[in-house]
């Protein structure tokens, strides 16, 4: 399928720009761009700016409040909880992973809840903020919207979301260890895209709305009967089983909202909440040990024969690395995206006046994706 590139650096300004038009500080605005530009550039377009056309939707319906600045629900020092305010994930959640940050040097450890903050995105950006500070850190999040959209292990019907499960664990003069994944078979993003490029999924992604084994995107996002398909966990009751560890971890334990009709009264929203532990690995005393320990693993891991399904073994955050060196320049936008990106600054002009202007004239074409 024919795609478009857009400049990398020009992708990041009109993203700014975007959210600048809607009344983001230059702060806000910045952030926004950095973390959705970031999960283009980490090859998760399904976290990526194609997410702005339904943040927009939130925003022009109410459903996002901009500018927000974090309040504390509760304040135990190492432990405490703040309230995002359903304000943009990408600042809310930046606040948060920096005040978790600061705690954690103070105490070597910090526990915090983010409750009632607009979509976060992709996970793993917020443990790659802990890594740079030098500290490890573990997440469990979880998502509400219009709809639940992943069928619990043995269910026939949608009712919660991907709720992802994140570990950042920072390494000196090596490559961190990112895992970062849903807990449904494929992020909800990624049917999205695949239904935008008229793509099929991969088997055991997907039931219809009779509970059927489809890869039919279509199901998701197109009612039959009245109904929508649902995603279903990977590795059936495991990856069922860790969707309901995040509900409880992410949500219910630090007062946020979970999965149930009553929460979740939003026409376009995404709201998150996340439980994150922020440690500081130094003080667990393994130091010099744990470097050599840990690349005598990946060493020993690595070393294993190929089966020939890959190229190479690769270590969790591995292909997060190699696609930023391939999209470093350009980033690959399908048509339907870029259709919904145009979309989506078109009704900011019609809204507040202003806008970047459409998305599609900074685009050149390419056959090569």
């Amino acid at each position: 399928m024919t795609d478009s590139l857009i400049p990398t650096a020009a992708l990041h300004r009109w993203t700014a720009d975007l959210w600048r038009a809607a009344g983001s500080s230059d702060r806000e605005a910045t952030l926004t761009a950095d973390h959705l530009v970031g999960a283009n550039l980490a090859g998760h377009d399904s976290h990526g700016v194609g997410m702005n056309p339904r943040y927009v939707d939130a925003f022009l319906a109410g459903e996002l409040p901009l500018n927000q600045s974090v309040s504390f629900a509760s304040d135990g020092g190492a432990l405490l909880t703040v309230d995002g305010k359903h304000g943009i994930g990408s600042s809310v959640a930046f606040q948060a992973m920096e005040i978790a940050i600061d705690r954690a040097r103070r105490h070597g450890v910090c526990v915090i809840g983010l409750k009632n903050a607009h979509h976060i995105g992709r996970v793993g950006h917020w443990a790659e903020q802990a890594m740079a500070s030098g500290f490890a850190s573990i997440h469990f999040t979880n998502a509400l919207a219009a709809a639940p959209m992943v069928a619990p292990y043995g269910g026939a019907q949608a009712r919660f979301l991907t709720n992802p499960l994140t570990v950042g664990i920072p390494r000196r003069g090596a490559d961190p260890i990112l895992l970062d994944f849903a807990t449904s078979a494929i992020a909800y993003g990624k049917a999205r895209v695949a239904y935008n490029r008229k793509e099929n999924v991969p088997p055991g992604c997907l039931i219809d709305s009779g509970g059927r084994a489809t890869q039919d995107p279509a199901v998701m996002f197109e009612r039959r009967d009245g109904r929508l398909g649902a995603l279903v966990p990977f590795a059936a009751h495991k990856g069922y089983a860790l969707a309901v560890v995040c509900e409880l971890l992410g949500a219910a334990l630090i007062g946020g909202p979970t999965a149930r009709p009553e929460n979740m009264q939003v026409t376009h929203a995404i709201w998150n909440n996340m439980l994150a532990i922020v440690f500081d690995p130094d003080r667990l005393g393994a130091g010099e040990a744990f470097e050599r320990e840990a690349r005598s693993f990946v060493e020993w891991v690595q070393s294993a024969p190929l089966s020939g399904e890959l190229g190479k073994i690769l270590m969790p955050g591995d292909p997060e690395r190699l696609a930023r060196k391939q999209r470093a320049d350009a980033i690959p936008i399908d048509a339907e995206t870029l259709a919904q990106l145009d979309g989506a600054a078109a009704a900011l002009a019609r809204a507040k006046g202003r806008s970047p202007g459409p998305l599609s004239a900074l685009a050149r074409r390419s056959d090569t994706f």
